[in-house]
């Protein structure tokens, strides 16, 4: 356990550190860069669009690997599903976490003059959780398909998301970059959990026999 330690420490680090930046005088970049990225009328149809993707591809991603692995009899592929459904939910367990416990406000909610949501949201700004669920399927699609054309089309539409939540006026940059490292780090958190709790039980079970 000491991978999923580490973990939940550098968790707890970075929640540390956010607290005493949005305390200090260093949040000015913040609202700057999102002024010049946040216009005032966020109507890009591309950028709606890459921010409303992500549940509908979160949820397609693993149900597809499983349905392929579970019609093909294909057991890897099942592992391969089920790994991505435990990445969602210790991403989905981690976001809402912070959120609730930092409980931040959205930056249109502060900088009412300043920034121009595209839609009123009710909950917290950190982290981002459209951000940190389009990189736990990115990160999640990289780790089981090896492939460049897998990895680079993931990640260019996760960052896709981040970017969009920002023009969209609904997230500070730091709430995007928390978003991506938790999303990120769920997906391999998921990944070495599977392998502990499953392969070391095969591995007993041989073992017996």
């Amino acid at each position: 356990m000491k991978i999923f330690a580490q973990f939940f420490k550098s968790i707890l680090l970075t929640t540390g550190c956010f607290c005493f930046f949005i305390h200090s005088n260093a949040q000015n970049w913040e609202i700057n860069l999102l002024e010049n990225i946040n216009p005032s009328q966020p109507n890009s149809t591309f950028w709606k669009g890459a921010s409303s993707s992500v549940y509908p591809v979160a949820i397609a991603s693993p149900l597809s690997i499983l349905t392929i692995g579970y019609l093909q009899k294909d057991k890897s592929m099942q592992a391969k599903g089920w790994r991505s459904v435990g990445a969602l939910v210790i991403n989905t367990a981690i976001t809402q976490g912070l959120k609730y416990s930092i409980n931040r406000e959205r930056p249109y909610q502060k900088y009412p003059l300043q920034i121009h949501p595209y839609q009123i949201e009710n909950d917290a700004s950190f982290p981002s959780g459209h951000t940190s669920t389009a990189f736990t399927t990115a990160a999640s699609l990289s780790i089981h398909f090896k492939k460049w054309y897998v990895i680079v089309p993931a990640y260019a539409w996760a960052t896709s998301v981040g970017y969009s939540r920002m023009y969209l006026g609904e997230h500070y940059p730091t709430d995007v970059l928390v978003g991506a490292a938790i999303g990120t780090g769920s997906a391999y958190l998921s990944q070495w959990l599977y392998k502990k709790m499953f392969e070391t039980k095969k591995k007993k079970d041989v073992s017996i026999h």
